[in-house]
């Protein structure tokens, strides 16, 4: 960064510091002159800055703003350079519904960084995502990744209309709710702006392998799934049609994310693998941290070969 910019930048920063830790409004930050930085100067560096000012700021990291505040702040901050970005409509209540799913959990943020770090794991590619909940992580892989197809699924009724609601709001296009995508033919999107989105009802205790082999991903993905020893033996199974009914094509590659708040149920997702055959490894932790989330909370994400 040439002395000139260096010194524009430096300026830029108190602002977004004193506009962040006040908690003013959004609309009073000084997005245009970023902008505008963005374009003459180096845009990484001078985002890290500024998160190093605002979100990650010792006296935020200490006493941090609403969850709400920070997120519409990240939001905003990643559409400068991206040119998008992704909002969502979210329960405020952690089970609402007798379900978790409307709501955006961690290791859904973590697996999005991940994601939006790793692109090429997707771009042109088939994507099933196994319980999309809100589906922020689906959304940014939608806008950052370039997948071919992507297939939200879920089984909860109010999980799926709040997904649908989400994916409009993005402004992507949806087809029609299918449990076979095959009835749906889809054109060529490798040239498109936007993928192929749908919306699929899944119950993972009750779907077919001729229905799962209909949707033929390349990638599979599921985030914050592993809450009890239920729904652990629940996934597995599923992976395991999921195996069988796709062994004619080349084996999908899977990437659970998950928290780690009780390490028996984590041991016993790794165990079932191992007895099921399926095999795994450990994903590298990423550099980039985007969302706001638990600074010390024990996040994951395992590669499975089917």
């Amino acid at each position: 960064m040439a002395p000139e910019e260096s010194a524009e930048a430096a300026r830029l920063l108190p602002s977004f510091e004193r506009r962040f830790l006040a908690a003013r409004t959004l609309r009073s930050f000084p997005w245009k002159s970023l902008e505008e930085k963005l374009r003459d100067s180096s845009g990484p560096e001078l985002l890290l800055n500024i998160l190093r000012k605002t979100v990650k700021h010792p006296l935020c990291v200490k006493h941090p703003p609403s969850l709400k505040y920070a997120r519409c702040f990240l939001s905003e901050l990643i559409r400068k350079p991206s040119g998008d970005s992704v909002t969502l409509s979210e329960s405020t209540a952690i089970v609402s519904h007798g379900t978790t799913g409307l709501v955006t959990w961690d290791a859904a943020l973590y697996l999005a960084e991940w994601a939006i770090e790793n692109p090429a794991a997707f771009a042109h590619r088939i994507v099933l995502e196994l319980g999309s909940g809100a589906g922020l992580t689906g959304l940014a892989i939608c806008k950052t990744c370039c997948p071919s197809t992507y297939i939200f699924s879920d089984c909860h009724t109010c999980v799926l209309e709040q997904l649908r609601g989400n994916i409009l709001l993005n402004g992507l296009s949806l087809e029609p709710d299918t449990t076979d995508p095959a009835r749906h033919p889809g054109h060529n999107t490798y040239n498109s702006e936007s993928p192929r989105v749908m919306v699929a009802h899944l119950d993972w205790d009750v779907v077919t392998a001729p229905e799962l082999a209909a949707f033929q991903p390349d990638v599979i993905i599921a985030a914050d799934v592993l809450y009890c020893p239920e729904t652990v033996l629940s996934l597995i199974r599923v992976l395991q049609r999921l195996s069988a009914c796709l062994k004619k094509q080349q084996a999908p590659e899977a990437y659970i994310a998950f928290t780690i708040r009780n390490p028996e149920t984590c041991q016993l997702f790794t165990s079932e693998l191992g007895q099921a055959g399926i095999p795994w490894e450990a994903v590298p932790h990423h550099n980039q941290k985007l969302f706001p989330y638990e600074e010390h909370s024990d996040m994951k994400i395992l590669k499975l070969m089917l």
